[in-house]
């Protein structure tokens, strides 16, 4: 019998449709999903939700109905998982990170190594840029056990698309729990000031400002990159990675049209000044990420994060449809706990 899943639970946006497509696999149970995006003023699937549709499909031997643009419901029937060599293309801007974030848990429990190529955006609105993945997301996974590498080929810019996103990923026996609740000292921040198809004197202007925002919170120093990136469209990033001791965090902000290049320094620099007030041991989006490795992890996993946002909450409520687990949550100060359900592929569970 098939899980049903209501895609208008909690903010009823893209999280609901991939943490439950990525749950679905691995569990190898069939699910149902109605009122897709159901949250969203464009409800059902748009591009880059039917690309993760139909590449976890592919992934997963899947017998679906509904993948179709603008589709609200679907109904997904998986099988074996096969690793491999794959392409995936988006066909738009629509973002590589968000159909990668919907494949990468049944990459780790797939029966051979994989290597994956997402074609779309790499650094559009509303979803993690590809830095973030690699220097944030990536070594938070490998911590819990994960083996996974990524490269950028092209950079993806809206509305022209065109990115490359590579990822490769290696099959595990099961992830083990993480604790970060202090996230220790800060060494040199970095920041990257890139371009693609506009003057460098644009990325120097996100420079000079990132560098006197940084100084104006008592960090100066920081290593500095300038990029003229390569891309098929026009764009502007200042992504900042603040390694601590124990983890990194990663704030960016993407230019456009009419946007100074001083203001989208100004918002990177704000998103890094917020998270080092909080005292938090993981910055918000990575916390969203988290929890799902966390409950398929073996053993207790933590972490303190500034914001609990609803979009976590709502991550958190899907997931516990699917795994026997039930998350703590503390909103102030801000802390997430789990007792993760040790999931593997030789010794499988049934869904709660």
């Amino acid at each position: 019998m098939a899980l049903e899943i209501d895609g208008r639970f909690g903010e009823g946006g893209g999280q609901v449709l991939r943490t439950a497509l990525s749950l679905a696999a691995l569990l190898q149970g069939p699910l149902r999903m109605k009122n897709i995006r159901g949250g969203r003023r464009k409800q059902g699937l748009r591009p880059q939700h039917l690309m993760a549709v139909k590449a976890l499909a592919l992934l997963a031997s899947a017998h679906v109905e509904g993948a179709e643009l603008g589709s609200t419901d679907l109904y997904f029937e998986p099988g074996r998982l096969k690793g491999g060599t794959y392409t995936f293309h988006v066909g738009t801007a629509g973002s590589t990170s968000l159909v990668l974030q919907t494949l990468l848990p049944a990459l780790f429990f797939a029966d051979v190594p994989s290597r994956v190529t997402v074609t779309g955006g790499t650094h559009v609105p509303w979803s993690p840029c590809f830095h973030y993945l690699k220097d944030v997301f990536a070594p938070a996974v490998r911590e819990m056990g994960g083996v996974l590498s990524l490269e950028i080929g092209n950079w993806g810019w809206y509305p022209k698309g065109g990115g490359e996103l590579v990822a490769s990923v290696s099959p595990i026996a099961g992830f083990h729990g993480m604790k970060r609740i202090q996230r220790g000292r800060l060494e040199e921040p970095r920041v990257l000031s890139a371009v693609s198809n506009l003057p460098m004197s644009i990325a120097k202007r996100q420079r000079d400002q990132a560098l006197r925002g940084l100084q104006a919170e008592g960090h100066s120093g920081a290593r500095i990159e300038l990029v003229q990136a390569p891309s098929l469209g026009a764009g502007t990033l200042v992504f900042i990675e603040a390694r601590f001791e124990r983890g990194v965090a990663g704030f960016s902000s993407l230019g456009k049209r009419g946007k100074r290049a001083e203001k989208v320094a100004d918002e990177a620099c704000s998103a890094f000044a917020e998270f080092m007030g909080a005292q938090s041991a993981v910055d918000h989006h990575l916390a969203d990420q988290l929890v799902l490795y966390m409950a398929l992890a073996h053993g207790r996993s933590s972490f303190a994060v500034g914001r609990v946002t609803r979009h976590l909450l709502t991550n958190i409520g899907v997931i516990e449809q699917f795994l026997p687990v039930k998350f703590q949550v503390e909103k102030e100060p801000g802390r997430v706990d789990v007792e993760g359900a040790g999931f593997s592929v030789s010794a499988p569970f049934p869904r709660s």
